[in-house]
């Protein structure tokens, strides 16, 4: 498409088309295979029935059917193609940060709509003394040309507010801004919006009191103007430039004067300001607060992708393995004992299932009513990482013990703590036995411990701990410190 778009009036074959292809192709800017002639034909009529373009025919000479074929058929595009074109590529120039706002325009505006009224005046009086003399024809043009760049330097100026305070309204809405962002984001309010709706509320009293009074002399002007319908081909009405109609007027007055009911956007522009002034208020107390919401984890995130985007794909599996946990699972609990329903046992009679009152009454899983707050709250969080360690720190004791007496598991005494990994392990290992006569191993990568046991008919195994002893009759226990990969 931006072939048929960069220039004037198109009009191309599939073999023209894929020639400028193919040196498209050749510099690396598409993929390779896209310019062959089978390709292009494809997308060309697929383009064709989308109705970006339309079909044309033109006189060639050809050494083949197939060669007239490709060559007599010619290809233009649409009307409203162009401008879809047009609008993706300027989407794709779109950066992500503030547009400025083009304030520079508001006193053009201004000196604009103070010359309309004397240009309309000489206008009239000049159609009125000889309408076809060139005195009319030059003030016409004059009007014309002051109402063309009056709506050219509104439309910017419009378009570049609306960018602006959506890029702000976007940011506000975060609640997880951090310090530097805060910063940046009150020196953009205190600095440049204020110097924006300064401006905007300085030039805009002037500017409507002018669009009011040109109110009545609208029709008279457009009638210069050649109204809202002019066949300028004959036979096809032509959509004119903006200014041309009353409804263009009327926005145009919108824009700048506030009616009943219908506020202006210059008060939106300044009810706007307000609420992003009293967002950025509210994000600075939530963060210098010692209570609130827990922060986002926006900056973690961005640089997490920035790591994905800098790794290959083994290095990304690993990554995205340790960043959220979803690596394989591994299963050291013993297998469950089967306690549910077998293929005899009626539906009825089988185990209940229990259905929530949201499910069971409205068929809704989702929980109704707004979710509470999730408060940061450090003392707690205090506590709980000071458990957590305590914790940590127990089973780490534990596990040295055991691994210190792992070689004489009969002669020492073992503590609570080093008995309940002794048991958990104990559990696993049991659970690989399907008798008495089997034997049964458990690896413990994380303690780096190992224990086996096999059967020892006529012996029995002692274990002394602080609440007793332990025994193992016709089993011998083994325990290492070495735990293969």
């Amino acid at each position: 498409m931006r072939l048929f778009t960069s220039t004037l009036l198109a009009d191309l074959s599939a073999g023209e088309v894929a020639s400028a292809m193919a040196a498209a192709e050749k510099a690396g800017t598409i993929e390779s295979g896209e310019a062959a002639l089978d390709n292009v034909i494809a997308r060309l009529k697929q383009l064709v029935d989308w109705g970006n373009l339309v079909h044309g025919r033109r006189e060639t000479i050809a050494a083949s059917i197939a060669e007239f074929q490709h060559g007599s058929v010619r290809y233009q595009v649409s009307k409203l193609a162009v401008r879809v074109q047009r609008d993706v590529d300027e989407l794709l120039r779109v950066p992500e940060g503030a547009r400025e706002v083009s304030r520079e325009l508001l006193p053009a505006i201004e000196r604009g709509v103070a010359q309309l009224g004397g240009t309309l005046a000489e206008a009239v009086l000049a159609e009125g003394t000889n309408p076809a003399s060139i005195a009319a024809k030059q003030a016409r043009e004059l009007l014309a040309e002051q109402v063309t760049t009056l709506f050219l330097q509104h439309t910017e100026l419009a378009s570049t507010v609306r960018d602006f305070y959506a890029y702000l309204g976007q940011v506000v809405t975060r609640h997880h801004l951090d310090g530097t962002e805060l910063s940046g984001f009150r020196n953009l309010l205190v600095d440049y919006i204020q110097m924006v709706v300064e401006d905007v509320l300085r030039y805009t009293p002037t500017i409507a009191t002018a669009l009011v009074g040109f109110r009545r002399a609208r029709a008279e002007m457009l009638r210069l103007l050649g109204g809202e319908n002019v066949d300028l081909l004959g036979t096809t009405l032509v959509e004119r430039a903006r200014g041309r109609s009353e409804a263009d007027w009327q926005e145009l007055t919108d824009w700048f004067v506030d009616r009943p009911g219908r506020p202006s956007q210059v008060t939106a522009l300044r009810e706007a300001t307000a609420r992003a002034i009293g967002s950025l208020l509210a994000g600075v107390k939530r963060a210098t607060a010692g209570g609130g919401p827990l922060p986002g984890r926006r900056a973690e995130l961005i640089k997490l992708a920035g790591w994905f985007d800098q790794a290959s794909g083994e290095e990304s599996h690993t990554l995205y393995a340790a960043a959220f946990g979803l690596h394989s699972a591994r299963h050291l609990n013993p297998a469950p004992e089967h306690d549910g329903d077998d293929e005899h046992t009626p539906w009825r009679d089988g185990p209940v299932t229990e259905v929530v009152v949201s499910v069971k009454s409205r068929g809704e899983r989702a929980a109704r009513g707004k979710p509470s707050k999730i408060l940061d709250d450090p003392m707690t969080e205090h506590t709980l990482l000071g458990q957590a360690r305590e914790r940590d720190a127990q089973a780490a004791a534990a596990v040295a013990e055991l691994t210190a007496a792992s070689g004489s598991l009969g002669e020492a005494t073992l503590s609570a703590d080093a008995t309940r990994v002794l048991c958990e392990l104990l559990t696993l290992a049991m659970a690989q036995r399907d008798s008495d006569a089997d034997s049964g191993s458990v690896a413990d990568p994380i303690r780096g411990l190992a224990l086996t046991l096999n059967p020892a008919p006529g012996e029995s195994t002692k274990i002394r701990t602080a609440a007793g002893t332990l025994t193992l009759h016709n089993t011998s226990l083994a325990m290492s410190t070495e735990v293969k990969a």
